[in-house]
């Protein structure tokens, strides 16, 4: 029988071992990408699998030091933790140093802090004290407010920093209200995608041919409503009053708020410009890389896409491609099932929380986890614009993967303590 007091016998191994396991394929294709500067043993300190090493062993000792806490001193410390990180952001945009055009990183003396990661988990915690400790109706609108409020703050920072995609990963925690119960979550979801689709065919058509369009569905859908006697007539002609604003202002967003080379991305996404020795060089050499590993894969440190570094970043934002290359389908699917397996995990975990916090908390970093690997994997793909975000627990960067495994230990040490809450 497990003894109650014992935190071996209650963490959840099944989400630990896909951590290691993830970790561990990380570290292993951190190094083979490294080796395009020659031979070296995994542990060099002076390669990114070295340093990346001193990150594993910071984060198993950070995530063992979180295990032997009070799960309580979270909750209570966590709009402390969320105002730290809050500050830090604001530190940034004053003394933060440019790395490839985001202004996302603090020195302290040679050691490198990206605060945006830290951020994430910040308004985890915070946005779950929130809900946790009040009556959780989010039909309330003060509560609404409150719970934004939690989230762009945050976001707007890091948007300052020209950090875009840390900035989108935010938008995950629409789950977690949708989850506890937010009004019209769905057709919030909806309306965003219909947005970006509207965005998208502005810049593939011209606005005329949009109007067009969208006109043919208005009058449609004006039929349909009047002649069925549907309900919440004016929220409809305001939505697509909306959708033609929208059109309208596409050629301001896109040239005037997106930089030069979100712009070119997009273009090179969208097949608007073809651009392979420029801004689609990463994009054209990933899948070059990806495609080239087959279904077996050219096995490990083979990769010639991955030796002779063909692909800029990959070591960082572009791992997924060494995977692919050196693992083909099934080093690629092996990676997706445990990513998969460690989401439905953690959201099973959440639903047997019996307190609110725990529940919130669980859902956020699901959704955090989401929508890094989404994006992540989209962009190396090609799936979505290349855009600076990490694939979790792989990519090599010590912030990224200590705000990850901290995310994740105090979820583990919430699930270990349930049995504690009466």
């Amino acid at each position: 029988m497990t003894d109650r007091n014992s935190i071996i016998g209650k963490v959840d191994w099944p989400l630990l071992l896909m951590y290691f396991g993830l970790v561990l394929i990380g570290w292993l294709s951190i190094y083979s990408a490294g080796l395009s500067e020659g031979s070296h043993p995994i542990y060099d300190l002076s390669q990114f699998s070295g340093k990346q090493m001193l990150w594993i062993g910071g984060s198993l000792f950070f995530g063992f030091i979180i295990l032997l806490l009070d799960a309580k001193v979270f909750d209570a410390f966590a709009y402390w933790i969320y105002v730290i990180v809050v500050l830090m952001l604001f530190a940034v945009l004053v003394y933060g140093k440019a790395t490839k055009g985001a202004t996302s990183w603090i020195d302290f003396g040679g050691f490198k802090l990206q605060p945006s990661e830290f951020a994430k988990l910040g308004t985890a915690l915070a946005l779950a004290s929130f809900l946790g400790r009040h009556d959780m109706d989010l039909s309330k609108r003060k509560n609404r407010l409150w719970c934004y409020a939690i989230i762009l703050i945050p976001a707007a920072l890091v948007l300052l920093q020209n950090d875009t995609g840390s900035a989108l990963v935010f938008a995950s925690f629409i789950f977690v209200l949708y989850r506890e119960g937010l009004p019209g979550s769905g057709a919030v979801m909806l309306l965003a995608v219909a947005a970006i689709i509207i965005f998208v065919f502005t810049l593939l058509w011209s606005k005329t041919v949009m109007c067009i369009v969208l006109g043919s569905l208005f009058v449609l859908t004006l039929a349909y409503y009047l002649i069925n006697k549907k309900k919440h007539l004016w929220t409809m002609i305001a939505v697509f009053a909306l959708f033609f604003a929208l059109v309208f202002v596409v050629d301001y967003a896109f040239n005037d708020i997106l930089q030069e080379h979100q712009r070119t991305r997009i273009e090179v996404l969208l097949g608007m410009k073809d651009d392979p020795k420029g801004a689609g060089y990463n994009l054209h050499q990933s899948k070059i890389a990806i495609g080239s590993g087959g279904f077996w894969g050219k096995g490990f440190l083979q990769g010639t896409q991955t030796k002779y570094d063909f692909v800029p970043e990959q070591h960082t934002d572009f791992i997924f491609c060494t995977i692919g290359e050196e693992g083909g389908f099934k080093g690629s699917l092996i990676v997706l099932l445990l990513y998969i397996g460690m989401l439905v995990r953690i959201i099973r975990m959440a639903e047997r929380q019996k307190s609110a916090f725990s529940r919130v908390y669980g859902y956020s970093i699901a959704g955090i986890i989401f929508v890094h690997v989404a994006i992540n994997i989209g962009m190396t793909i090609g799936l979505v614009p290349v855009i600076g975000i990490p694939l979790p627990f792989l990519s090599y960067g010590g912030s990224s993967l200590l705000a990850f495994s901290v995310m994740l230990a105090i979820f583990i040490k919430q699930d270990a303590n349930r049995l504690n809450i009466l």
